[in-house]
């Protein structure tokens, strides 16, 4: 598989996830604003530049992005007590915790319209690749980088 194959795969991927879930005010976001949030999601306590590092947006529109998502109750931010002029951006526990139970629905419908089949036990294995695929990233997630993979 190459990298323009995993990319493919991951858009793909992301898309049934946003097929499945109902209709939130997470769907009603534009892309860029959703991949803000979860860039943050992803990454507690991220300082706007880190976000804007690692998304590619213009520091303008991250900032205005996680005004926008503050504003709707997703994020909170707060002074970095490291360094006062840096601001900080997290989850708002409560809203995050909300939204999971919300849109914590199977993927089975959109899974099975995607690979163009209801066979229980094709459907079946496609989850365990995935879930096995997510406890594997999850994992790996909290390794530290070796010296060839930094930028």
């Amino acid at each position: 598989m190459n990298a323009v194959e995993v990319f493919l795969l991951g858009r793909k991927l992301m898309k049934l996830g946003q097929e499945s879930m109902p209709r939130a005010g997470f769907r009603k976001l534009p892309a860029s604003v959703q991949s803000i949030l979860i860039d943050a999601l992803e990454h507690p306590n991220s300082t706007i530049g880190e976000i804007t590092r690692r998304t590619g947006f213009p520091q303008s529109h991250v900032s205005a992005s996680i005004a926008r998502l503050q504003k709707g109750g997703a994020l909170v931010t707060g002074v970095d007590p490291n360094d006062r002029r840096r601001t900080l951006v997290r989850s708002a526990t409560e809203a995050i915790a909300g939204v999971a139970e919300r849109v914590s629905v199977p993927i089975d419908a959109a899974l099975s319209a995607a690979m163009g089949t209801s066979d229980p036990d094709a459907l079946a294995d496609a989850i365990a690749t995935l879930e096995s695929l997510a406890v594997r990233f999850a994992m790996d997630s909290h390794r530290e980088p070796a010296a060839d993979e930094t930028d």
